[in-house]
């Protein structure tokens, strides 16, 4: 004859996950996936580009960027050039960021360095959206300082970056293919 216990809920839950066998039950997270980003390319900007940096480190934990002078896979360069400011990036921590000092003169600088970064990390263009969406870029005009990701946007570069740069890459693989028109 067997008999039942009733467990109060915390001892029940400790009773379901704690294994029979030797080893944890669940599988250690994963360090955050460093990206090291260079700024010697752009002395100009080094304090706003780390700024957006910080910015996004505060608002993610699987990715996080770190300033190197060696071994970066992302770099950023100042200059003009009549498009603005621009990421040309693979969407998983590598490329070049370019920061034009016409927009830096007109928009805030932050915003921009945490925008195009952004870009590294994943994430699509959103000009339609409000000035609370870093990725709205310059959609909601010079008068937007707001340099911080929201919920949204940190939640999905924590969803592009659940397993390091593997997942970034097929994950930015699929955002691209849908944002990008058929041609």
């Amino acid at each position: 004859m067997s008999r039942k216990y009733l467990l109060p809920g915390a001892a029940a839950l400790a009773m379901i996950v704690t294994p029979l066998t030797a080893g944890p039950a669940f599988a250690a997270p994963e360090a955050a996936t460093i990206v090291y980003y260079d700024t010697s390319d752009a002395p100009s900007f080094r304090d706003v580009i780390n700024a957006g940096a910080a910015n996004w480190n505060a608002a993610v934990s699987n990715v996080k960027l770190q300033e190197s002078s060696s071994g970066a896979s992302l770099h950023y360069t100042e200059g003009n050039d009549p498009q603005g400011s621009y990421a040309q990036t693979d969407g998983h921590g590598s490329g070049t960021i370019f920061i034009d000092y016409t927009q830096a003169q007109e928009y805030n600088q932050t915003r921009i360095a945490a925008h195009e970064t952004g870009h590294a990390l994943g994430l699509p263009d959103h000009y339609e959206g409000p000035c609370s969406e870093l990725m709205s870029g310059g959609g909601p005009g010079p008068s937007c300082t707001n340099a911080n990701p929201d919920a949204q946007e940190a939640s999905q570069v924590e969803s592009l970056w659940a397993n390091g740069f593997t997942g970034a890459r097929k994950a930015a693989t699929r955002v691209y293919e849908v944002t990008m028109p058929v041609r």
